[in-house]
């Protein structure tokens, strides 16, 4: 059974920085596109980041381009993803994804509140 379990969310001022990870088990990953999704308060989800796994390409949302990186270490089943030049706006739920058409799988998400 696939599971994703983030964590590393917290409060931080806004110019700081944080990195969440999300812990993958169940599955071999290699073939998977891993990601990065956030839920702000009354608004719909939306795409931070993609990964994927076996080669490392990497997709960012416009919106925080330059200031997320998204990275995985094999060794540890474990994606990251470092928030820099963090903004009140960055405030959410992260969660993480495994996408392996058609499936994806998500995580619980890990809370992220940026204050101004």
């Amino acid at each position: 059974q696939v599971q994703l379990v983030e964590s590393g969310g917290g409060l931080v001022q806004a110019g700081g920085s944080l990195r969440l990870s999300c812990a993958a088990s169940g599955r071999t990953f290699s073939t998977y596109r891993m990601g990065w999704f956030r839920q702000a308060p009354g608004k719909e989800r939306e795409f931070v980041a993609f990964i994927h796994w076996s080669g490392g390409n990497t997709v960012y949302a416009d919106s925080v381009k330059g200031r997320f990186t998204i990275s995985r270490d094999s060794a540890k089943n474990t994606v990251y993803l470092q928030m820099n030049s963090l903004k009140p706006e960055d405030t959410a739920v992260y969660s993480c994804t495994a996408e392996l058409p058609p499936i994806t799988y998500w995580g619980k998400g890990t809370l992220v509140t940026v204050s101004a």
